[in-house]
């Protein structure tokens, strides 16, 4: 069995996971790109501009399409809940949230060292992402409808900064976040675990070098939630999560307060 696949998008990541769907997913295939034939169709990836995303994957829901929505799920969160209460309706169709770091293979062995002990406890998580400094322009004309807590010259005015963001957790655990688009040497991608053990990181130069081999997994993972019906390993409601972090890190950089949250994530100011 396979599952037939339309593909909304065909930027520098749509045509990456194109690609990877044509060649590393085996049971998928492709049978359209930013057009649809719904009678052709079980289920469609959006890799538009975030702000389309939640709109393109309600039409989607609503032609009665499998999903899967890559981060973020929305600019807004009020949208992005839209998609979270159309997938919830819907039991019937798979609807997950894109995230390929999630499926590389690093990032599930230091979760799978965390879960087996095989590390200690951990109580701090500190990651970076900093991309090449984009000299084309293309990066500018992106962000503006893209989001995010980056650096550029040029995005003073959308309040992207270069910028690090710390979340403290409730149990006290700690997340450190580093985001910055104007590196001169390369991508610099690492993330550290510390725990009473020590230190430990990973560190790769280029992102898709970085990050290639985790787009199949996660293709490979939703086809077969597809196609055996059942639960996709990333639900949207972790999408929201992300969202709701994001904000408050955004927040917090414009404002200068901490933001607060309750034990059950509703913020608080």
């Amino acid at each position: 069995m396979e599952v037939k696949i339309a593909v909304v998008g065909l930027g520098r990541m749509g045509k990456r996971h194109v690609h990877t769907l044509l060649y590393r997913v085996p049971r998928a295939r492709v049978v359209a790109v930013c057009t649809m034939e719904a009678h052709e169709i079980e289920w469609a990836k959006g890799n538009a501009d975030t702000d389309v995303h939640a709109i393109q994957s309600l039409k989607a829901i609503d032609k009665g399409l499998h999903v899967i929505h890559q981060k973020p799920l929305n600019s807004e969160l009020a949208e992005a809940q839209t998609v979270v209460d159309a997938a919830r309706n819907n039991p019937h169709l798979r609807a997950m949230a894109g995230f390929s770091r999630c499926f590389d293979a690093s990032y599930r062995d230091a979760a799978e060292k965390i879960h087996n002990g095989a590390v200690g406890k951990p109580f701090v998580v500190r990651s970076n992402t900093c991309d090449l400094l984009d000299g084309t322009g293309f990066f500018v004309g992106y962000a503006a409808r893209n989001g995010g807590i980056f650096h550029h010259p040029e995005l003073a005015e959308n309040n992207d900064h270069n910028t690090v963001g710390v979340v403290e957790f409730w149990g006290g655990k700690i997340a450190y976040f580093y985001c910055s688009r104007t590196q001169a040497h390369g991508y610099d991608n690492n993330a550290v675990l510390a725990d009473k053990l020590g230190m430990r990181n990973e560190v790769q130069p280029d992102y898709w070098q970085r990050f290639e081999d985790a787009f199949a997994p996660e293709a490979k993972e939703f086809t077969g939630s597809v196609l055996n019906n059942t639960e996709v390993p990333l639900p949207l409601e972790t999408g929201m999560i992300v969202m709701k972090i994001g904000q408050a890190l955004q927040h917090a950089l414009l404002t200068r307060e901490v933001v607060h949250f309750t034990k059950d994530g509703d913020r608080l100011n």
